[in-house]
């Protein structure tokens, strides 16, 4: 069942001395699968218990992928605990069939059950931390692989030291060391199969780049490490500056395209990854900053969000393609445009003589009215005859005027019949529509909406 390592030479190094705990005390969850490092990392910390100050509970999660070697892992953790004294959470999943129904791969759909289920036992403990077995190897094979999909400096920062509650507590201890201290201690672990074969990315470089850098470096892992985390304080600096950027730019959904091409481009990237909601790649953030530097309206879709250019400004708000859905006005009724911000009453009165002033209250001459009143946003080639300005306008020309955005526009209530626009909400009425003084009319009011 398990693979022994015995009979090793006294250890250099006592690698509790690299255990990294963000803080004394506490209760901390083990993920256990049963390899080599993760129990390790459990004999290490129920070991160091009393020192640390901490309780020390362990997980296990079957992902139900490799038949019957899945199922040999789990018992041999449910007895390696048994054995310790360490309480087990042990739950199994069926990764093919959730990778199935949400279309991932299956290390992906993996992954997610996996840190599920260890957030969920953490909750139901009390856990303040969640302790992954990830070492220096592991760090070392994710720069590589970073490396080679042509990563950024996020992605070769390597593996964190913490997130969230998540923490590795091996992150810079070797593979080797991990080796030693198990032969020392004469812990059995078990191997898992899939980690031998080389039709996976990361066992590619883990059994065929490694061993070639280790000649070139034997102390490459620790020069990996030292490596990353000099460049995780660059990443650190850089992303201060961007979010000190966004805080002081950024308003009303929008950042200005000529600010954002002054920035230094290390930092114009970060700010733009930020302020978008997926993770963009180079060519979406070169599009971005091509967008930036453009003219007039124009858009940029990356993944998760479609961008704007309006005004020398770029917005990141929301997808501007909303529109006021066309709606019959009736007596009697308020309709509730609550995108808009507000809701328009519609009432048969005589009129009473009074002017539009705010443009808050309308009169709509009834016998002026032909066919139904509908609501809706701007149509192309929409015009208007405002009242007091004796002359025909495209509403287009008045929103320029007005310097309003694409979403305003788009937002704006226009009120028309069968010939055409009669109240350009909060701006124009068309002077078709003017009542005279005792003539039925219907009272058209617009109400915040609530």
């Amino acid at each position: 069942m398990a693979a022994w390592r015995s009979g090793a030479a006294k250890m250099i190094t006592d690698i509790s001395e690299k255990l990294y705990l963000p803080r004394k005390g506490g209760r901390v969850l083990c993920a256990v699968s049963g390899g080599a490092d993760s129990v390790c990392l459990l004999h290490l910390l129920h070991t160091h218990a009393s020192r640390l100050g901490i309780e020390v509970f362990a997980a296990h999660f079957e992902h139900g992928i490799r038949g019957e070697e899945s199922r040999r892992d789990a018992d041999f953790v449910k007895k390696l605990c048994s054995e310790m004294g360490v309480e087990l959470v042990l739950s199994h999943g069926d990764t093919p069939g959730y990778a199935r129904e949400k279309h991932m791969g299956m290390e992906e759909a993996a992954r997610t059950l996996r840190y599920r289920f260890l957030e969920d036992t953490a909750d139901k403990l009390g856990c303040d931390c969640i302790a992954t077995a990830h070492n220096a190897n592991d760090n070392t094979e994710t720069v590589l692989f970073n490396l080679s999909r042509g990563s950024g400096a996020k992605g070769l920062c390597g593996i964190p030291r913490e997130r969230g509650r998540l923490i590795r507590p091996l992150l810079n201890v070797t593979r080797q060391e991990i080796e030693a201290y198990l032969a020392e201690n004469s812990l059995a672990y078990v191997t898992d199969s899939s980690n031998l074969a080389e039709d996976y990315s990361r066992n590619l470089i883990r059994h065929q780049a490694v061993p070639v850098l280790e000649r070139i470096n034997p102390a490459l892992h620790e020069a990996v490490s030292r490596a990353s985390s000099l460049l995780r304080q660059d990443e650190d600096c850089l992303s201060k500056l961007a979010e000190d950027f966004v805080r002081d730019n950024y308003r009303s959904g929008a950042i200005s395209g000529e600010k954002l091409l002054s920035l230094h481009p290390a930092i114009a990237s970060r700010v733009l990854r930020q302020l978008c909601p997926k993770s963009l790649e180079e060519q979406h953030v070169n599009a971005l900053m091509e967008l930036a530097g453009g003219n007039g309206l124009g858009f940029c879709d990356v993944p998760g969000l479609r961008v704007r250019r309006e005004q020398g400004r770029l917005f990141f708000d929301e997808d501007d393609c909303e529109l006021i859905a066309p709606t019959a006005l009736k007596e009697g009724e308020t309709l509730s445009l609550p995108r808009c911000g507000l809701a328009i009453s519609v009432k048969r009165e005589k009129y009473p003589g009074e002017i539009h002033g705010l443009f808050k209250t309308y009169w709509v001459k009834y016998e002026s009215i032909c066919g139904q009143l509908i609501c809706s946003s701007r149509l192309p080639g929409d015009k208007i005859r405002p009242q007091g300005r004796n002359c025909t306008k495209s509403l287009k020309a008045i929103f320029t005027e007005k310097k309003m955005t694409q979403r305003q526009r788009n937002l704006c209530p226009v009120i028309r019949d069968d010939k055409g626009v009669l109240i350009l909400v909060g701006h124009a009425v068309d002077v078709r529509c003017r009542p005279a003084v005792g003539d039925e009319a219907l009272r058209i009011e617009i109400l915040n909406w609530e």
